[in-house]
């Protein structure tokens, strides 16, 4: 892929994702340059248990410092954050996370529309979303919100997903920049 630009301005690059996008952070991470010049939010519907298995089986595949949010952590770049459990993540105007436990969105706590939503309204145009494989609904108007805003966004191809709902909605029902299997989000990612 050629040099597309859109990075050099990204301040913030969220993902999110559902069933079968685990598998596609496990062959992703690996390949991202450091440093990253901007922060990395994973949105990943997951069980609602407090264990840290997710958090160590990622910061296994990659060089980047990577954490679970807690609550008031102030966003830097070169940094990859992982929403927690059971809680919607927000992105506060002064660039910090907060956690909120209020009802599930499309049936998922944390919510990708939520975060998507939140952030788009303090990054605007340097923001970058990506959705990943999943079953349900969940980023779709995320990735509205994003584009709306002037920020960017990514969907996978529906083809390469392991469960192809959650980016063939996005397709239908967002403005999307591109539609990108794993190799080409790594070129994307690294401005290749």
């Amino acid at each position: 892929m050629a040099k597309n630009r859109v990075i050099d301005s990204c301040q913030m690059l969220m993902i999110g994702g559902s069933t079968g996008s685990i598998e596609v952070l496990l062959q992703l991470l690996p390949a991202l340059k450091t440093p990253l010049p901007f922060a990395l939010v994973l949105v990943i519907h997951r069980k609602n248990t407090a264990d840290s298995t997710l958090v160590n089986l990622l910061a296994l595949k990659t060089d980047i410092p990577l954490q679970e949010v807690d609550d008031k952590d102030a966003i830097l770049p070169g940094t990859i954050y992982l929403a927690p459990a059971d809680y919607h993540l927000l992105i506060e105007q002064d660039k910090t996370f907060s956690l909120d436990d209020s009802e599930k969105i499309n049936y998922s706590r944390p919510s990708i529309d939520v975060t998507f939503e939140s952030a788009a309204d303090v990054y605007g145009p340097s923001l970058v979303g990506i959705l990943l494989s999943g079953a349900n609904t969940d980023g779709t108007a995320g990735l509205n919100a994003i584009k709306n805003a002037g920020g960017v966004t990514v969907v996978q191809k529906p083809e390469t997903a392991q469960v192809p709902f959650m980016p063939q909605q996005a397709i239908e029902g967002a403005p999307i920049d591109w539609v990108l299997d794993v190799k080409e989000m790594e070129g994307f990612i690294n401005d290749e």
